[in-house]
């Protein structure tokens, strides 16, 4: 072939690539969940409260330290392989930590040793990571927050904040003694104590000038240090070198409008806050011209917010309410915080993967990284959400390794929760794996949802499905619909439960199956406790029409774990009981029956397995080509989680039997272990899988139910799942 015809032909297929469209940018995912406690020896208490709370990386990026106050020291992670974090273990140190931040082979940690508020102490160790021993230490006259090192590695300084006593005087301030900065001069990354410079900050901010409390620091290339005053409303510029203070200025207030102000088992965006204080608590420079400020708020103010600045003071960007839509698009907004700071920003990193400059900002009561692009100036683009552990504190960017950590300083060990956890991801070409379901907004807003505890198929269309919302949203029981067709799968609309015109309350949505006629029928578990009655609904167009209490024979016998799951068979409701009730045998538990025409009620007994940890029991139950498919799981989370099982009961021969006669006891087989497809997303096992069914395809549905982030992570898994030949 001539050659001129091939360059043709290269040049046509080249032009026909491009036109094909450009290659996608990369994008972060998750792919390790490290928890703390594993750094616990072997013969210490398992029990004992662990935390991560800010994260730094050694030089090589091999190797994370993280602080552990709870413990009293620091631990360690290698990284070597980021997708398999291995425990390299824990350093007791002689007080409180504080902060961590890496200089050269060493790791400074801001340790507080303070008798009291009003007699504040704390000193800066210096951690030789390889020998994993403190090798130095700098007296710094006060209570130590933040450290962060220079970029070129000629500083280190110290956020001093003394902070005030919560509980005097309803934490009003000023409580003395005020805080400061010290700074003092790295050799090798080793601090020479007799350089320290205590840089005073009385006499800057408008609120309680005389006891500046600074919270957070961060140096920019020029070695100009930016400090936030949370509690005084003030960020706060200074030249490493000289000590001095270049510029200082007010967090301001923002405006809030359409967000949710309530705690009230609802999520409505119909609030305002007028004049919210920023009160800002992590602060990064962008660039030796910007920094963004996460506007955690603690005294007054919390603006649920993040802030791009002008070094000057001015603002270049405002979030407003911005970053929590993306939260309550992806089901994780707090309402129980919705009378207080909402979402609460609080950390933040900054760095620049290729040509991109990222600003992730952690939601410590979202439990999640909204990750900006602020390469250019003026207002950031929001490129995606990543899931975290509970309460993220702190994160360190490791470009040179494509890797993002986050550390997460909640630990629910006490009340058989999740572990705090370090997570690890990974930026690469691809598409996110989180979230896996969303909602489309409504009248220019997001739709609100969460904790949901059951799942349904349109019997027509293939591509729509259904869910319901548990009593966590009380006051806004709902019915969602579902386009499974899209990835991720999106929330198209919600339709409010009503009786009597109005929503109606006391209810505890379980369970939905189609009714077959554009309606549908739905479980309230009940909790007899809380007045909460077990009964069985059918709603259309979301209006109550018949409501069906459990016979008192039955609820007589009842305990606050009722029905899990709703599902229909021909002219039949079959119910699952989530646990044994007073008069079953262990290990057993019922599956009634109900007829709508004749109104009888039934049951047969359905084996339970065995609990390893906790219990087991029915979480749903879906009817599907002449078979029963039960979720069966334990209330464990984590490594401890072992049961998160699918199995097929056939109904065969199967004539359930009248109440209060012997029940008949139904076969079961498992068809499906849905653990691997829960930490598939690289983070722990949760503990609530709630939602199976069939849409009208076949095709099988998971999810779910994330308690409506109170004491969770916020995370809602939504998946296909593969029963290959089970059917």
């Amino acid at each position: 072939m001539p050659r001129h015809i091939i360059v043709a032909l290269l040049t046509t297929t080249v032009l026909s690539a491009a036109a094909g469209g450009a290659k996608a940018d990369p994008v972060f995912n998750r792919i390790a969940s490290f928890p703390v406690a594993s750094n616990l020896p072997a013969d210490a208490d398992q029990s004992k409260v662990t935390s991560a709370e800010i994260i730094t990386a050694s030089q090589d990026g091999n190797t994370l330290i993280y602080s552990d106050s709870p413990a009293g020291g620091i631990g360690m992670i290698d990284i070597t392989d980021p997708k398999a974090p291995k425990p390299l273990g824990f350093m007791a140190l002689s007080g409180e930590p504080t902060s961590v931040s890496v200089a050269g082979p060493d790791v400074l940690v801001g340790v507080n040793t303070s008798e009291s508020f009003t007699n504040p102490s704390g000193r800066l160790a210096v951690i030789d990571v390889a020998q994993k021993k403190e090798i130095a230490s700098c007296d710094l006259g006060g209570q130590p927050d933040s450290v962060a090192v220079a970029k070129d590695g000629r500083f280190v300084a110290v956020a001093i904040e003394n902070e005030r006593d919560e509980d005097l005087n309803d934490g009003e301030i000023p409580q003395m003694p005020a805080g400061y900065v010290t700074i003092f001069d790295l050799t090798d990354g080793a601090p020479d104590c007799a350089t320290m410079k205590k840089v005073e900050m009385t006499g800057l901010s408008e609120i309680a000038g005389d006891d500046p409390e600074p919270e957070f620091v961060d140096f920019n290339s020029k070695n100009e240090i930016a400090v936030t005053l949370q509690e005084n409303n003030a960020i706060v510029i200074v030249d490493a070198a000289t000590g001095k203070v270049t510029n200082h200025f007010s967090a301001g207030t923002v405006d809030l409008k359409n967000i949710d102000a309530d705690d009230n088992g609802e999520i409505k965006l119909t609030d305002s806050q007028e004049g919210r204080r920023r009160e800002p608590d992590a602060v990064q420079w962008i660039d030796d011209d910007r920094l963004i400020t996460a506007n955690e708020g603690d005294y007054k103010g919390g603006s649920r917010s993040f802030t791009v600045w002008n070094k000057d003071g001015t603002v270049a960007y405002e979030s407003g309410p911005a970053y929590e839509y993306e939260l309550i698009r992806a089901g994780h907004y707090p309402d129980k915080r919705s009378d207080a700071k909402g979402i609460e920003p609080e950390g933040l990193e900054v760095a620049t993967f290729g040509e991109t400059t990222y600003a992730f900002v952690l939601s410590e009561r979202g439990s999640t990284v909204g990750v900006y692009d602020v390469s250019a100036k003026g207002e950031p683009k929001f490129v995606q959400l990543l899931p975290s552990g509970i309460a993220p504190e702190g994160a360190v960017a490791i470009p040179s390794r494509n890797l993002l950590v986050t550390a997460n300083e909640a630990d629910l060990v006490e009340d058989g929760g999740a572990r705090s956890h370090v997570m690890l991801y990974e930026r690469t070409d691809g598409t996110p794996a989180y979230p896996m379901i969303v909602s489309e907004d409504q009248d220019g807003l997001p739709l609100g949802w969460g904790a949901l505890s059951g799942l349904a198929g349109d019997p027509e269309d293939a591509s729509k499905l259904y869910a319901v919302s548990d009593s966590f949203y009380k006051n806004q029981p709902r019915i969602f619909t579902i386009d499974a067709s899209t990835m991720p799968a999106k929330i198209t609309g919600a339709m409010t439960v009503t009786q009597d015109g109005e929503p109606a309350k006391s209810l505890d949505l379980e369970g939905i199956t189609a009714d077959g006629q554009g309606g549908f029928w739905l479980a309230s578990e009940g909790n007899l406790e809380k007045e909460i009655p077990h009964q069985i609904l059918h709603v259309g167009k979301g209006v109550i029409q018949e409501v069906v209490p459990m016979p008192k024979e039955l609820t007589d016998q009842s305990t606050r774990f009722g029905a899990e799951g709703i599902t229909m068979d021909g002219d039949r409701l079959w119910i699952a009981i989530q646990r044994e009730w007073k008069d079953d045998e262990k290990g057993f538990v019922k599956l009634l029956a109900y007829k709508p025409a004749s109104k009888e009620w039934s049951a047969v007994r359905y084996p339970l397995d065995k609990a390893g940890k906790g219990w087991v029991g029915l979480s749903e139950i879906t009817a599907h080509d002449g078979a029963l498919y039960i979720l069966e799981r334990d209330n464990q989370i984590g490594s401890a989680a072992k049961e998160k099982t699918l199995f097929k009961v056939s109904l065969d021969g199967v004539t359930p039997a009248a109440l209060g006669s012997e029940l008949p006891t139904v076969t079961k087989e498992e068809v499906h272990d849905f653990v691997p497809d829960l930490s598939a997303t690289g983070g722990y096992v949760v503990d609530k899988l709630e939602g199976f069914t069939f849409a009208a395809d076949g095709t099988a549905y998971a999810v779910t139910d994330n308690d409506g982030v109170d004491d969770s992570s916020g995370e809602t898994l939504f998946f296909k799942v593969d029963l290959g030949s089970a059917m």
